[in-house]
């Protein structure tokens, strides 16, 4: 980040929640690189920037969209870059349409979108996708793009989102002008029903300035706690096996049926995963053990909403095991949440303290004889207690030593679910079923002084026929001979040596940054990904000041102070490996417009090496109202929100909020004082005694029209639920002027619950459960809710 010249963050308050990055954003500015800052609240991120807007929560792809826009239209794009690196040229069916807010080929009565109009035009013989001579050609993607976003003006997205046409005019110009430009976010991003999409506006404006792959650059991810990279990175992620491939479903019952959905590159990585987990009881006449896995059904969501809702109303949820989460508090709409929870016979609870969650049947309110639910807690180690690997937001692995003992009974998770494993394959010993082979066929040894490096072994992979760790992914084989857990890793254990046990804080040539002996980076140690788009097309640097990798002519590869994100090493730019910047995309090349495409397999006839993925909502970023609003869709009034949403869910259960009666917005988030559902911070005296209870931060004008001075309870409430807590009158709240009126935003945390030394009412009643339509992820941002001075001075929620 020092190397940064402009700063964009969105949705993220780093200065509270992310303080490592702000230290280095911090070294940028004092060199001269502009921080921007566009938030709902200022904080203390605000306080540093040398732009800071206010906006209305859940309009971001408004501003951005102006963004893009302004960019396109005042020539600031980079077209050697976008020639070079990005689909700009490539041609799109012209038969792509998007008309009053929906692209072509939607559904309305299933929410879906029929998407082969979106593709590409293909080249007959080779079927790879046909490029225009000029960003003139209609219907290139540029020219889409172009003319998707021609609607975006500063002064439109002005009336959307309530932050000044000029002012949106001087970010473009400053993060523009100002290269190269990183930007960053969080989860002020992503809790939107259009999250997914929001952050691929992200994406195509860093395309168009060309600010990825370098120094300096890229979309910045800011993961919140320890260990959510790493824990994504392994599969946490619903959608996802390990390493970010997709999960097998039940139309795919064999590898070969996978390999030819998600192409023959990711299905090799899937069948050495295999040969991690059964080892030799994964041969090629049992398809690698790919029948004995799990497969989902494809028609269904295995999201934790959907899961509750759907799995745990109909009965068809018996245990729910929760490890390290707290929906008790931290899930909107809690009390659905509590129903949901309350019709479950078994739930284990796998945590530091007796959470919310853990004892949801002793909710204040609740008749504990009338939930028949048994809940198991089990006592687990917190972070400073085990040892083992951490990944933080630049995919660095770190490994981290345990500082004391856990006490009394406590055990890592590693450990509790070592015992927990052997335990059910114990009971399944007999057991002729086949459903239950797996716990004979699996590979489940890791008794070792150390646990922890014995997993992180096999997720590194071996060798089969020499027996040393796997190098790197280049060494992982699609014939059985090589073993990886999870191939994105594949080289950490290098020589049998734990590489993110590496703490060299003091070499680093390049000057960069880049440290390249500290840790370890994945993949293969590379600092900074898709670094060949550093270059251009002939392989030498944009940028020979700051260069990062480039082609060495004379040696006959690629070189440089970074790993080289290539195909090959040997690949020159003379080649197709050598111009695939972009290699994880079956493309080769950056996505501005996300089309659905196969990359033929030059080796296997017949069979895709990779597929490009897409969003479920569209190929191409298009603001949507949140679902509770208090303005109409001033770009298209016919389609309010996000038409692949399908909200209520349960409409009995789920009630939407309208302006006339809820005429405030929420946005909640967290504080630096206490993470996430305070489980553990507010069991830590002086952080309570610094914020001793949750609150809502009202603007002036409102807490005038209220009647309300700071410290006075009010009663904030939604459609769902209400709370009562303490006012804080504050000009970090500001109302915006937005299509024609005023809006006017409040602010709370949501940390708070009913258990712990600091107890207080939980935001999240209030929240709404609309989700995402890609992720999942709830839209916790931006809801509607009414406030009035409290006349009771007891808490509720």
């Amino acid at each position: 980040m020092k190397n940064a010249k402009a700063f964009l963050i969105g949705g993220s308050n780093c200065a509270e929640n992310h303080v490592m990055a702000i230290k280095w954003i911090q070294k940028a500015q004092a060199n001269g690189a502009k921080v921007i800052h566009v938030d709902p609240r200022f904080t203390r991120t605000s306080s540093i920037a040398d732009i800071y807007a206010r906006i209305r929560p859940g309009t971001d792809i408004a501003y951005l969209g102006a963004i893009i826009s302004y960019i396109i239209e005042n020539k600031l794009y980079d077209e050697q870059y976008l020639r070079a690196h990005t689909n700009a040229l490539y041609l799109m069916k012209p038969e792509f349409a998007f008309n009053d807010g929906l692209f072509s080929g939607f559904d309305p009565e299933t929410h879906k979108y029929e998407n082969s109009s979106w593709g590409y035009q293909l080249d007959e013989v080779s079927k790879t996708p046909l490029k225009a001579t000029s960003f003139d050609d209609p219907n290139c993607v540029f020219a889409k793009l172009k003319a998707h976003y021609s609607r975006y003006t500063p002064e439109v997205a002005s009336q959307i989102t309530g932050i000044p046409a000029e002012q949106i005019r001087l970010i473009a110009e400053t993060f523009a002008k100002n290269r190269p430009g990183t930007i960053l976010y969080a989860l002020g991003m992503t809790q939107h029903t259009t999250g997914a999409q929001g952050i691929r506006c992200y994406g195509i404006i860093q395309f168009l300035l060309g600010n990825i792959g370098k120094p300096g650059g890229g979309v910045n991810a800011l993961r919140g706690e320890p260990n959510v990279q790493g824990a994504c990175d392994m599969s946490v992620l619903y959608t996802y096996f390990a390493g970010y491939t997709s999960q097998p479903d039940h139309n795919l019952p064999t590898l070969h049926d996978y390999a030819k959905k998600h192409g023959t590159f990711r299905a090799k990585f899937v069948l050495n995963a295999l040969k991690a987990w059964f080892g030799n009881a994964a041969t090629a006449e049992n398809d690698f053990g790919y029948g004995w896995l799990m497969r989902k059904n494809a028609t269904k969501n295995y999201s934790i909403l959907n899961m509750l809702e759907s799995a745990a109303l109909k009965g068809d949820l018996k245990l729910l095991y929760i490890l390290g989460q707290n929906p008790m508090v931290t899930n909107p709409n809690l009390n659905l949440v509590h129903e949901t929870l309350s019709q479950i016979e078994m739930i284990v609870v796998e945590e530091l303290w007796d959470t919310e969650t853990a004892s949801f049947w002793q909710r204040p309110g609740t008749d504990p004889k009338s939930i028949k639910t048994e809940v198991l807690l089990l006592p687990a180690a917190y972070f400073m207690e085990k040892e083992g690997s951490i990944t933080n937001s630049g995919r660095m692995v770190q490994w981290r030593y345990a500082g004391v003992k856990p006490p009394g009974e406590a055990k890592s998770d590693l450990e509790i679910i070592d015992l927990l494993y052997k335990k059910i394959r114990d009971l399944y010993k007999d057991s002729t079923e086949e459903k239950d082979q797996i716990f004979k066929r699996a590979v489940w040894d890791y008794d070792s002084p150390n646990m922890a490096e014995a997993v992180l072994k096999e997720i590194n992979g071996t060798n089969l026929k020499t027996g040393e760790m796997i190098g790197g992914i280049g060494e992982l084989q699609a014939d059985g001979s090589t073993s990886s857990g999870n191939w994105i890793y594949a080289g950490i254990f290098k020589n049998g040596i734990n590489l993110s046990k590496r703490r060299d804080n003091k070499t680093d040539p390049s000057g960069l940054g880049l440290f390249p002996n500290f840790a370890w980076s994945w993949p293969g140690n590379m600092r900074i990904i898709y670094n060949r788009a550093s270059c251009d097309e002939t392989g030498k640097p944009f940028d020979p000041k700051n260069a990062l990798i480039w082609w060495d002519a004379d040696k006959g590869r690629w070189t440089g102070w970074d790993v080289p994100d290539v195909p090959s090493l040997t690949d020159g730019p003379e080649t197709e490996n050598g111009q695939r910047a972009f290699r994880m995309t079956a493309e080769g090349v950056g996505r501005m417009v996300a089309i659905p495409y196969y990359h033929p397999d030059p080796k296997v006839e017949g069979m895709p090496r990779d597929k490009s993925s897409l969003l479920s909502d569209g190929p191409i970023p298009e603001f949507y109202e949140p679902v509770e609003s208090p303005v109409k869709n001033l770009l298209h009034p016919k389609v309010q929100v996000n038409p692949c949403l399908k909200y209520p869910r349960l409409p009995d259960k789920q009630p939407i909020g309208t302006a006339d009666k809820y005429p405030y917005v929420l946005c909640t988030a967290s504080l630096a004082e206490h993470w996430c559902a305070g489980s553990t911070t507010r069991n830590v005296t002086w952080l309570n005694e610094l914020v001793p209870e949750p609150f809502v931060e009202i603007p002036p004008k409102l807490a005038k029209k209220l009647g309300v001075k700071s410290g006075e309870k009010v009663r904030v409430w939604s459609a769902r639920g209400e709370v009562v807590v303490k006012a804080v009158v504050t000009n970090r709240m500001q109302p915006l002027k937005v299509c024609g009126r005023e809006v006017t935003t409040v602010w709370m945390p949501y940390n708070w619950g009913y258990k712990g030394l600091s107890k207080g009412p939980s935001t999240n009643v209030i929240t709404i459960d609309a989700a995402d339509p890609n992720v999942w992820c709830q839209e916790s941002k931006a809801c509607l809710v009414n406030l009035e001075k409290a006349t009771s001075g007891e808490s509720k929620g």
